[in-house]
């Protein structure tokens, strides 16, 4: 039950804040309305932060906390496909539970907001121009960065080696995803995270909120597919030059 215990509890609070501070900037009404871009990708670090710890606290120290993370790791010397399936088991049942949250927290504020793309945004993401082989791309790079980073800070070369539960690595994780945000971002909204993407979106088609209109499936493939090939590529090429 641990690692399967961890990535859902860390997922489920990576879903709950991330998401949750989506939905404040969003949705009509709430007191954070319109705070911006920024306030959007801090909170998302901070919010992958927190899963970290929690995931770590409550069973899966390496705190996935994303199937790509879980693939790429299980490509790494030493990976285990066999714990990867279990982590994104517990990611996606993590995510349900993370958007359900969310979903009660802002329940005052659906009905009030009209517009239904703002709706599907505090679940899933979604292009700013819609082109699916660049869309790809976009998802690709961004996880390649989040992935290849990674391994970076938690190399045995670098001079941040170690683990999360060293005291560093959140920090360290947070601050990346807030850079991935900021600079990578702009185009789809940087899923960067399978789970974190089609759970949500799953449960927006599912709960019953007010006007809430179509869940975009034409789309939902490409935050699947971009961040499992960088991820794959990250771990390909960390193992190429022996990081």
């Amino acid at each position: 039950m641990g690692p399967f215990l961890g990535e859902m509890l860390g997922t489920m609070i990576l879903v709950l804040l991330g998401n949750g501070v989506v939905a404040g900037v969003l949705l009509n009404q709430s007191k954070s309305n319109n705070a911006g871009w920024v306030v959007i990708t801090a909170g998302w670090g901070l919010a992958v932060m927190c899963g970290v710890f929690v995931s770590a606290a409550t069973g899966s120290p390496p705190a996935a906390l994303n199937p790509a993370v879980s693939i790429a790791a299980a490509l790494r010397p030493g990976g285990d496909f066999g714990i990867a399936m279990i982590q994104i088991a517990g990611q996606f049942i993590g995510a349900f539970i993370g958007a359900i949250l969310v979903w009660l927290t802002y329940y005052q504020h659906w009905a009030v907001t009209k517009d239904p793309g703002l709706k599907l945004a505090c679940f899933s993401t979604g292009p700013a121009i819609r082109n699916p082989l660049w869309n790809v791309v976009t998802e690709a790079v961004g996880t390649f960065v989040l992935l290849f980073v990674i391994f970076a800070i938690f190399s045995a070369n670098g001079a941040t080696a170690g683990s999360p539960a060293s005291g560093v690595g959140p920090y360290m994780v947070a601050m990346l995803v807030w850079s991935i945000g900021m600079s990578l971002g702009g185009p789809t909204g940087y899923a960067i995270n399978p789970a974190r993407d089609l759970g949500p979106r799953i449960m927006h088609a599912i709960l019953p909120i007010p006007g809430k209109g179509d869940s975009d499936w034409a789309y939902s493939w490409v935050p699947v597919v971009g961040p499992i090939i960088g991820g794959v590529v990250a771990a390909l090429l960390a193992n190429a030059v022996g990081m």
